[in-house]
């Protein structure tokens, strides 16, 4: 089976014990691990496939704390590297009463943005691997060289590059460089996921379908767009479909994004990491598949301890 490399960053989230109460208000937190890549790994190994994590981490208790995590649910840590230069991120989360979140992260540096471009093999990956990749580590650091060197040696390897831009406008200090980082790295990738509430801000556009058009740059081959509880589409230059959401009672939001491209990417890798050769039936399927995954995930606490496993999920 193809295998699933995804980079960039692995953190602690702290959880209230509460909705619907501002973060300066939150009395209890509960320590989860998270960082979106790392949660998207974990979602393909809890699905049976094949998966591993590329990152940094402090080396302190959170550090050993979330290698362990990883570990955990059969995630390869091989390539996690360990520093004394840089502290573990850390994420403080505040749950709204619908189970949305604001966030409040420590990482002035953390460790994750010290990966370097020296650090990744050329010779690790092979044809019918995916690279998956967000932009929270694209910031101007050496972490965001690290993530081109891998995009180009999966690229050479003949694998399959995926992007989830997973907007986190608190972690940059211009916005505006967080968009045109943001559309340098589009054109690199061959499927972009982007959300509803991301689309005009990435794209400048307003226009649902014509924002959408504009994507289609450079290598990329499909857009996966999510709507979260209204579902989520896929276009191809050729085709598009979409199916609607699955209404749940909503516990917690987190980690949900994650579970919803770490089912998708499971399903790609079954397909030997092509997208191309994908018609529009059987990327509804994947789009139901992945939309399961999501929703169920919301309906449990936490970001890895929510994704659900293979048999709690209908077949494709």
């Amino acid at each position: 089976m193809s295998k699933l490399y995804t980079i960039g960053e692995a953190l602690i989230d702290f959880i209230p014990d509460s909705r619907g109460v501002e973060l300066k208000n939150v009395v209890n937190f509960r320590k989860e691990a998270g960082g979106a890549p790392a949660n998207v790994a974990c979602a393909v190994a809890k699905l049976g496939g094949s998966s591993a994590f590329i990152g940094k981490l402090g080396q302190d208790a959170f550090g050993d704390f979330l290698v362990e995590t990883l570990e955990a649910v059969g995630v390869d840590t091989g390539h996690v590297l360990r520093t004394k230069e840089a502290n573990t991120a850390l994420a403080f989360v505040s749950l709204k009463a619908d189970g949305d979140r604001d966030f409040s992260f420590y990482r002035n540096p953390s460790a994750d943005m010290l990966l370097t471009e020296d650090e990744i093999g050329e010779d690790w990956f092979a044809k019918g691997d995916i690279l998956h990749y967000c932009s929270v580590d694209l910031i101007e650091a050496p972490v965001k060289y690290a993530h081109l060197k891998a995009i180009a040696a999966m690229k050479a390897a003949g694998g399959l590059i995926s992007f989830d831009p997973n907007v986190r406008l608190p972690l940059w200090e211009d916005h505006e460089q967080c968009r045109q980082t943001i559309l340098q790295f589009v054109p690199l990738s061959h499927l972009v996921k982007i959300s509803s509430d991301e689309l005009a801000f990435i794209t400048g556009i307003e226009d649902e379908q014509e924002a959408i058009s504009s994507l289609f740059v450079g290598d990329v081959q499909a857009v996966v767009y999510t709507r979260g509880s209204d579902g989520a589409a896929w276009y191809m230059r050729s085709y598009d479909v979409s199916v609607p959401g699955q209404k749940v009672s909503v516990m917690d939001t987190t980690g949900a994004g994650d579970a919803f491209i770490g089912a998708m990417l499971y399903q790609l890798l079954l397909n030997k990491g092509v997208v191309e050769t994908i018609g529009a039936e059987k990327a509804e399927r994947i789009l139901s598949f992945a939309n399961t995954a999501a929703a169920l995930t919301t309906t449990r606490a936490g970001a890895i301890s929510s994704l659900p496993v293979l048999s709690e999920l209908p077949p494709l």
